[in-house]
């Protein structure tokens, strides 16, 4: 199915370029979310209408992003945790608990934003994650683990 992208999509392309996509990953993904639309020649032609108020919108939603990631850069964020006397922690660090704790210092963050490389944390220590505010803007924060003894 050939669709018109209203929204930067990772690994698809850009606003306002017409890309072929699976119908299923369209139907049930991409257009329900708003990304998107089906490329007919009706919908070309109110896309160019569209188009400016779309680009502002979007460079909007950069421009608070790259706001939020300056003030976000560098922060360190500190969980305790249940652990062992090895420093292994009875579970482990994950990306919700992350989330909460940046919302909770003010940081409007969800846990779909959270990017953890090596999965969830399961030592006591300083560990470096990443938080995707936007398609372009991925900040790294560090989170600190403290153990806690039973």
């Amino acid at each position: 199915m050939q669709i018109i992208l209203l929204d930067k999509v990772v690994n698809l392309g850009n606003l306002g370029e017409i890309v072929k996509v699976k119908d299923g990953y369209a139907r049930n993904f991409l257009i329900p979310s708003g990304r998107a639309r089906r490329a007919t020649e009706t919908a070309k032609k109110e896309f160019e209408v569209r188009r400016a108020e779309l680009e502002k919108a979007a460079a909007a939603k950069l421009a608070e992003a790259q706001a939020l990631g300056e003030k976000l850069a560098g922060t360190t964020c500190k969980l305790t945790q249940k652990a062992g006397v090895d420093g292994r922690l009875f579970g482990s660090v994950t990306n919700a608990d992350i989330a909460e704790e940046l919302t909770k210092s003010g940081f409007a963050v969800t846990k779909a934003q959270i990017r953890m490389p090596l999965g969830h944390i399961k030592v006591v220590g300083d560990n470096t994650v990443g938080v995707a505010l936007h398609t372009d803007v991925v900040v790294d924060i560090t989170v600190s683990v403290y153990g806690e003894t039973a």
